[in-house]
Order: structure tokens, then sequence, then C-alpha cells
């Protein structure tokens, strides 16, 4: 019971941080500079029905009135119609979002999988040189921009071995689920890598802070094979910091792999969200900005409860 009851109050949290997002995303589109009416329509339209337009959308009323018809509408509107595309907005972001959210998950993979392997390798030669290459990595990857990385994938695999394909979902003559692999391991990796380097640094100083504590002592001087000791006490204690670093980075992962989608000509929502500033397309900016913001409390919240059930001492 107790544990429903909290679920159910860090849903009712998600309300009120909804509610600035939507309300900021809402005043910065209003501001910015540029009528989306007069760029869409004033070639071929009088005056008079640009301003009929206008009020056929609602851009006639008050900003306060505005915003809150746009609120109705994302409940009982399909998000409000597209400016640029006369369409309801979620019809047009819905089949963007399952994309985007493919990528992450591959993405996801790759951090998780690689982020561990490498902390691992590195807090287990803690001082040697496989953790000198490992930290070498992480130090020199840090600093790599997303955009850039995901150009030099392209250049060497793409372009130059020719393994992989160079952008898009899918060949031209589909392929099937290994052709949406091919397609996914360069735009993965070019959205994995800030996090996967993230998620080793504090594998690996998870592990070195484990391996100087004094049951870690106690089983190497009894004889505990290292292994043992590594996979049965040492992973079980950090497994809940690396669960929650994981679901953070997933957040990350969420909002970063806008900018890869534009790398890898990828149709996922940051596609539709960049053409979407370029029209100055107010509904379905607001729209997108939203549901990628849902999105990222959600996976905050099943991070939270994971961590929770992996270490009850946090429950209280």
């Amino acid at each position: 019971m107790g544990t429903v009851k909290h679920i159910l109050w860090r849903l009712l949290n998600i309300v009120p941080v909804l509610f600035v997002v939507s309300a900021l995303t809402f005043l910065v589109g209003r501001l910015t500079p540029g009528d989306p009416i007069e760029a869409q329509f004033a070639r071929d339209h009088t005056p008079e029905q640009i301003e009929a337009i206008r009020a056929s959308y609602g851009l006639n009323l008050p900003l306060w009135e505005q915003y809150v018809k746009w609120v109705r509408d994302l409940f009982t509107a399909g998000g409000g119609m597209s400016i640029v595309q006369n369409q309801p907005v979620f019809d047009i972001l819905g089949p963007n979002f399952v994309n985007t959210l493919i990528l992450t998950a591959a993405g996801v993979v790759i951090c998780a999988v690689f982020g561990v392997l490498i902390g691992v390798i590195a807090g287990t030669a803690h001082h040697r040189l496989p953790d000198r290459l490992a930290m070498l990595l992480v130090q020199a990857g840090s600093n790599l921009s997303v955009y850039w990385f995901g150009l030099i994938l392209i250049w060497i695999f793409s372009l130059q071995l020719g393994w992989l394909p160079v952008g898009g979902m899918e060949s031209r003559n589909g392929g099937g689920l290994g052709d949406l692999l091919a397609h996914l391991v360069l735009p993965g990796v070019s959205a994995a890598l800030i996090s996967m380097l993230v998620l080793a640094r504090f594998t690996r100083l998870g592990i070195i802070q484990e391996s100087h504590s004094d049951y870690v002592r106690t089983f190497t001087s009894q004889g505990v094979p290292r292994r043992r000791i590594l996979g049965k006490h040492i992973g079980r204690n950090i497994l809940p910091a690396v669960v929650n670093i994981i679901g953070l980075e997933i957040g990350t992962l969420i909002t970063g792999v806008i900018f890869v989608e534009s790398v890898f000509n990828w149709p996922g929502i940051g596609t539709q969200l960049v053409n979407a500033v370029n029209g100055k397309d107010y509904t379905l900016i607001q729209g997108g900005v939203v549901l990628v913001a849902l999105c990222y409390l959600l996976v905050n919240l099943v991070t939270d409860l994971a961590v929770d059930a992996l270490n009850p001492r946090l429950r209280r």
C-alpha cells in the first residue's frame, strides 16, 4: 500500500513540472519574432483572409486564453492543429516519436553494455594499463561533440569502409529487422557516446571504492575467488547506483538523439521539431516538447522505483 501511495505521489509531482515546461515553451514560442500565419499564407491570401485564418487557430486571443485553449486541445483535440501541416499534432508526432524511442532504446543498450564493461575493466585493473587506456578513452570521448562524432562515424564506416548505411531508417526496398539494425548501429553509437562514458566512469569508481571495503578484505583473506567477490558482492552493492545512472542517462539520450537524428537523417521527432522551429509551428513545437518532457519524467520515476526496489534502505 505504501508503494502505491509513493507512486501516486510521484505521479502527482509530475503535474506541476509539466505545467512549468508547457508554460515556458508556450511563452518562448509566442514571444519570439515572426508570424507563422504571415509566413505560411501571406503570398496567396488577402489580409482579411489571413486574419480569419489566425482567428481559426485562436491566435487572435489574449495569451492566457491561447494557453488554456492549447492545454484543452492536448487532451481533447490531439494536441491541436499544426499550423504548417494542418493536421493534429499527435498524428504527426506519433510515428516519429516511435522512431525516436527505437533509436533511444538502441542507445540505451549500447550505453549500458559497453559503459558497464569499460567501467568493470578499468575498476578491476586500477592503476594498471587497462585502467589507464580506459580512462584515456573516457577523457578523449567526453570532449567530443555528438554531432561531430556522428560525422566521423559516417566518414569511416560508411564512406571509407562501406560497412554500414550512411543514414535513414531503412533501405529503399526495405530489409526487415536486419536492415533496421544496420541503420541503427552508427546513430545508436553516436547517441550513446557521452552517456556510455559517464556510466563507465561511475562504474569504475564504484568498483574501486567497494574493493577497499572491509568485507572485500575479509573475503579475500578467506580465499574467496576475486571473480566471485566481484560478481556476487561488489556488483550487487554498486547495482543501485549503476541503475540510477542509466536511468538519468536515458533521459539525456531522449533529448540528445534529436541532434543525432539530424546527422543521420533519422525520421524521428527531432526532425519534426527542427522543421517546426524553422516554420514557427507553435502547436507542433509545444506538443513535441511536452511529449519529450513527459517521457523524461516517467523514465526518472521508473528509475527511482527500480533503485528503491534494489536498495530497500532508500524506501523510507
